[in-house]
């Protein structure tokens, strides 16, 4: 009977060690997330910049990378006028342009450093809204805009 014990006590500690050793592997293999301080510094400067309200239509905000471009679609509008007011933050020197609509356009330039003023205009839409980013150089950086109604 004890060696029946001593194989089971074996037996028992080789499962443990082995699920210690996986576990351990699994922990330090995954990525390590590794996220610019600045940016979420930068989140919350253009979420105080534009902040929610219950008026709007949508907002979002979104960090991205020097030279990148981004395509934000937003469906099923009312035909009507709309106030699009957009703010960036990033380093010295970081701007973006914005588009809207589906042709080529140059944009609009909006600077993500200095003095970050939300940028607005208003635009005629019937049906969806696309908004275009085109990040500079000069990078990353945090991009929020909203979508309001117009009064009619």
């Amino acid at each position: 009977m004890s060696g029946e014990r001593g194989r089971d006590a074996v037996l028992h500690l080789s499962a443990a060690f082995l699920l210690v050793a996986g576990a351990t592997w699994w922990w330090r293999a995954a990525p390590q997330q590794t996220t610019d301080p600045r940016l979420l510094h930068w989140r919350l400067s253009t979420e105080q910049l534009l902040p929610d309200t219950g008026d709007q239509e949508t907002a979002s905000t979104l960090a991205l990378g020097a030279g990148t471009g981004h395509e934000e679609e937003v469906p099923g509008l009312d035909t009507g006028s709309y106030l699009v007011s957009v703010v960036c933050a990033g380093d010295d020197g970081s701007r973006i342009r914005v588009s809207l609509g589906s042709g080529y356009q140059s944009g609009r330039g909006v600077p993500c450093s200095g003095a970050r003023t939300p940028e607005m205009f208003s635009v005629g839409l019937s049906g969806d809204l696309l908004l275009r980013v085109n990040v500079e150089e000069a990078g990353p950086v945090v991009f929020r805009y909203t979508l309001q109604r117009m009064e009619r």
